[in-house]
């Protein structure tokens, strides 16, 4: 009885061997196939693909900051910060309407600011252009530069400098007047002005043509680089 069982088995094990190794494939006995071939033409160049140590990993870690900076660096290169005012309250309410309806949402703002007086070291008024180009030519050659009026009120007459406050115009004169200039005094050209600021941070070339046809609109203000 032992010795038919030890055959038995014998004959099974035979004959799992054969079947699994496809030696009854044509008798119709086969183990169904578990490869797919199709995925293989689905692949994607794997022969470009390589493992990595840990040590590479780290290094490709440390070179994503390093590319979303360039990338970011890259966008900032193609965009600029403009500004435009000061605007009156009366003004920027009758501006907000354009700019809500021609310019996207979230790309420009009216913010209240502070434009700071302008002083300067003022020469003037002279009785007319001969006199004051005579004055102009003695200021180059003592080497002093004169810079161009913003208030019509002061013309005809010279400015030996802008500055936004008044000590810094008086230390200025000083100096001028060890230089041998005696008729300069310091003046306010332009008071502190309060009012409302158009400011766009990320102007590109797209939102730059959409402007254009705001300009009118602008109460002459030019559209300038961010301060």
């Amino acid at each position: 009885m032992l010795r038919l069982l030890s055959l038995l088995l014998l004959l099974a094990n035979t004959g799992y061997f054969a079947w699994t190794h496809g030696m009854l494939a044509d008798y119709g006995f086969a183990p169904t196939a578990q490869s797919e071939p199709q995925r293989l033409t689905q692949q994607i160049r794997p022969e470009a693909m390589r493992l990595v140590s840990d040590g590479d990993a780290h290094l490709l870690d440390n070179a994503m900051p390093v590319a979303r900076s360039a990338a970011a660096l890259a966008s900032a290169a193609t965009t600029q910060c403009l500004q435009a005012g000061l605007f009156t309250d009366s003004q920027a309410s009758a501006l907000r309407p354009h700019l809500e309806s021609s310019l996207p949402a979230g790309s420009w703002s009216l913010e209240n600011s502070v434009e700071p007086g302008r002083w300067i070291v003022y020469m003037g008024k002279y009785p007319n252009e001969e006199a004051l180009a005579k004055k102009r030519n003695e200021l180059r050659q003592l080497g002093l530069p004169v810079e161009p009026l913003t208030s019509s009120v002061l013309e005809p007459g010279l400015s030996l400098g802008h500055y936004s406050a008044r000590i810094d115009a008086e230390q200025e004169l000083a100096k001028v007047v060890q230089r041998g200039v005696r008729t300069a005094r310091v003046v306010l050209e332009q008071p502190e002005a309060r009012g409302q600021l158009l400011k766009l941070p990320l102007v590109d070339s797209s939102l730059k043509a959409q402007l254009e046809a705001l300009k009118p609109r602008l109460e002459g203000r030019a559209l300038q680089a961010c301060r």
